[in-house]
């Protein structure tokens, strides 16, 4: 049942990536898997059922990889802490391991490519999009950079325009490797990008602290 269930699910997340999940109709995903409506509601309800499985599997994954490269899995409100003990090597491997995620992990990037497709269709999509892939990793960077200023590791600069700046490049490669397909060029210029950046704003010692 289980490997039947996760079928359904992977058929599904390919379609909705493939036509945009409004274009997708439960009817479309069982002729694809070559079976009858019935057998696929005994493991889900509907159609917006199989969605929220997506969107959990992608928060269970996201969650995990924070977990596995020593970086927050929620936000600064839950876990403080976690943001006050988070390095600069490991913020600066998990970006360089984000670029690899979102452009060649299967279920990711299935999952960006349906929220790509469907943003300017469907609100709920877009604010999944910006959750994920946009305000949400800047939010998720000014809290680590926020906290790093105030142990005196970076300099006293905005948080939040230092988060800007830091997560564009990754954003745009992103986006250029939907075009071009290419990853190694891409990899170098973020690793070069994470280096030139900390070279700029990590805290020489004796440097005073002023940011407020």
């Amino acid at each position: 049942m289980g490997d039947t269930k996760e079928k359904i699910l992977m058929t599904a997340l390919q379609l909705f990536a493939r036509d945009g999940y409004e274009a997708v109709s439960v009817r479309t995903i069982v002729e694809e898997l070559g079976m009858t409506k019935g057998a696929l509601y005994r493991h889900y309800k509907n159609k917006r059922d199989i969605f929220d499985s997506i969107v959990e599997r992608m928060f269970q994954i996201d969650a995990q990889r924070a977990n596995d490269y020593q970086m927050p899995a929620k936000t600064y409100e839950v876990m403080p802490d976690s943001y006050q003990n988070t390095s600069l090597e490991d913020i600066q491997t998990y970006t360089i391991e984000q670029l690899k995620f979102w452009t060649e992990d299967a279920f990711a990037t299935k999952f960006r490519r349906m929220l790509s497709l469907e943003q300017y269709r469907n609100a709920e999509m877009a604010e999944l999009y910006s959750q994920c892939i946009v305000a949400g990793p800047v939010a998720y960077t000014e809290d680590l950079f926020r906290e790093l200023i105030k142990e005196g590791v970076l300099k006293a600069e905005n948080p939040r325009q230092l988060a800007v700046e830091y997560y564009a490049p990754l954003f745009l490669l992103i986006n250029m490797f939907d075009q071009t397909g290419e990853i190694e060029e891409y990899m170098e210029i973020l690793k070069n990008h994470t280096k030139h950046f900390w070279e700029k704003y990590v805290m020489d010692v004796g440097e005073e602290e002023g940011y407020e």
